[in-house]
């Protein structure tokens, strides 16, 4: 014995996901051809910038190069400057990854509308500091002091 059963698909529910398919590529196409809700970076000019290398140190230390001078900017004592070390540990990875070498540079800016960035010159990888906050911005831009060296 076998009951008939209506298998259509009910018509309001598809004109439903049909009409909100239809509103929602209008919207999105809407949104990108009027520039609403959209947020761009804007391209500032550099006003400062410095070509830094990091080095490992055996007791796990970092030794923070000024490229140009040869001479220390900092020293990065053993378990300190996470978001640092952090930000430096995914360039390297993504330089690993691409069989670059870690002699190349990196270059930390400040741009004219106070953003600060670092760029790895091997990889074309470049990171805004200025996403992650004031104090991690910090860490890095005291790197950007040509007078002394912490240690």
């Amino acid at each position: 014995m076998s009951a008939n059963v209506d298998r259509r698909f009910p018509r309001g529910a598809l004109l439903g996901a049909a009409a909100l398919i239809v509103l929602s590529l209008g919207a999105a196409g809407f949104a990108r051809l009027s520039g609403i809700g959209i947020t761009q970076a804007s391209e500032g000019t550099a006003v400062q910038s410095r070509i830094l290398r990091f080095e490992d140190r055996s007791d796990g230390a970092v030794i923070v190069f000024d490229v140009r001078s040869g001479r220390i900017a900092a020293v990065l004592p053993p378990e300190t400057n996470g978001f640092v070390r952090g930000v430096m540990r995914s360039m390297v990875r993504q330089r690993r990854r691409e069989d670059l070498g870690s002699e190349p540079p990196f270059v930390l800016t400040k741009w004219s509308d106070g953003r600060l960035s670092i760029e790895d010159v091997a990889t074309r990888e470049r990171i805004e500091l200025t996403a992650f906050g004031q104090t991690n911005v910090a860490a890095f831009a005291r790197f950007l002091d040509n007078r002394s060296a912490s240690r």
